[in-house]
């Protein structure tokens, strides 16, 4: 992997934007869900309710951000999206105190934070074609270290302000809205097209949105897939977080867990490397062999009802989560030509549900029968995911567009 120094400018900006974005969003999780309980004095439940309408506004604005981005451009969309959310950040704390209202502006920022996903994925796409599977496994190692960093802060930020961090949240937000604003117009990503150009640019990108849809052997088999890997990984906070507390061990075993799972995805990328070079060397291939290491892993759980298994669970489930998350978008990017804005922000979406319905489905598994339940229903979901991903291999077999359509020269602005 290269020094980042040695990358283009505008996939540096794109690193330190995934990068800060996945920090904000990190952070938010589990602030919102103590400011709910302790802040508001609301129940779990309540706090519950506000994360899922917060994910159902992030599934919006996959949606939504793939559907607009030849429509108004990279430069709008990611700029606009950002501002947006800086506004609804900055505006929480005065808003917090009408319940109604701060659910409705947490299912805002959820469709604000997530309307630039599909654009960032789609702009290293296409402006990098050459390089599109090292750089999305890049942005993908960046958006791990943002995790991190926002799951440490929150607690100390917490102890200091609630209000304070949303602000900050939405400070920085704005700031990073107004670098792109004069970044992206000095290096000139495109921003030299012509009012005349755009439109001829939008209309050939039109496609009816039926005609895209009908084409489900491009996106829907792997979109399942996800959804069903996002579902069975609900697994980690709904099944060995209070399996952890309830066998009486300490809760810093379950931040070990994932202190783990931050190491494995710098460490053991030569290992990935060689799963690809020995027994998945197609993108396809990798999808399916993602799967069968995160149905390993929950087997283990299965089987080993002890912290061993749960870390050997961890280190089989974090190889698969290694191969999967580069795979997608660099599959839609080779293989949906201009359209594969539309299909990022469409299979994100369709694999967003799962991590919308994981914890509700387990969360009822475990209190009937604790974890072996929830484990079951874990290597069930991997299982038919490894089915759906082989599925997706075969329909695609002989799936590839023409250089000139999966390669486009430029990006509108």
């Amino acid at each position: 992997m290269r020094v980042l120094s040695q990358y283009p400018k505008e996939i540096r900006v794109f690193l330190t934007a995934s990068l800060i974005n996945a920090i904000g969003s990190s952070l938010m999780w589990p602030l919102v869900t103590m400011f709910v309980f302790d802040q508001l004095g609301r129940s779990m439940a309540d706090a519950g309710l506000v994360i899922l309408v917060q994910s159902i506004g992030g599934i919006a604005g996959q949606l939504l951000g793939g559907a607009l981005y030849h429509r108004v451009g990279v430069k709008k969309l990611i700029i606009g999206s950002l501002s947006l959310n800086a506004a609804g950040l900055l505006l929480l704390p005065v808003l917090s105190h009408n319940w109604n209202v701060f659910i409705g502006m947490m299912g805002l920022i959820g469709l604000f934070n997530a309307l630039s996903m599909p654009a960032i994925q789609a702009f290293i796409g296409f402006r990098f074609a050459k390089q599109r599977g090292e750089l999305f496994n890049i942005v993908y190692i960046a958006n791990n270290i943002g995790v991190a960093i926002g799951t440490a802060l929150s607690g100390f930020l917490a102890e200091v302000s609630y209000s304070l961090s949303f602000v900050l949240n939405g400070v920085t937000s704005g700031v990073f809205a107004l670098f792109f604003l004069f970044y992206l117009k000095r290096v000139g990503a495109g921003g030299n097209d012509s009012e005349a150009l755009m439109k001829k640019k939008r209309a050939q990108s039109e496609t009816g949105l039926w005609h895209l849809l009908t084409d489900v052997r491009l996106y829907l088999f792997m979109a399942l897939g996800g959804m069903l890997i996002n579902l069975g990984n609900s697994i980690w906070n709904t099944g060995v977080s209070p399996f952890i507390i309830e066998q009486g061990m300490s809760k810093h075993m379950f931040g070990y867990l994932w202190t783990l799972n931050g190491i494995l995805i710098f460490v053991a990328q030569p290992v990935t490397n060689l799963i690809k070079r020995m027994a998945a060397s197609s993108i396809k291939a990798q999808l399916t062999a993602s799967a069968i290491f995160y149905l390993s892993g929950y087997a283990v759980i299965l089987a080993m009802h002890s912290f061993a298994g749960m870390v050997l669970g961890m280190i089989l489930t974090t190889l698969g989560e290694m191969l999967i998350a580069p795979a997608i978008p660099a599959f839609l990017s080779e293989n949906s030509g201009k359209h594969a804005p539309f299909y990022l922000g469409l299979t994100g979406g369709i694999g967003s549900a799962g991590r919308v319905f994981g914890p509700y489905m387990m969360g009822g598994l475990y209190d009937g029968g604790g974890l072996t339940p929830v484990a079951w229903l874990a290597v069930i979901t991997a299982a038919v995911s490894v089915v759906s991903f082989y599925v997706h291999s075969l329909v695609n077999k002989d799936n590839r567009v023409p250089a000139s359509s999966a390669q486009p020269r430029t990006v509108s602005t």
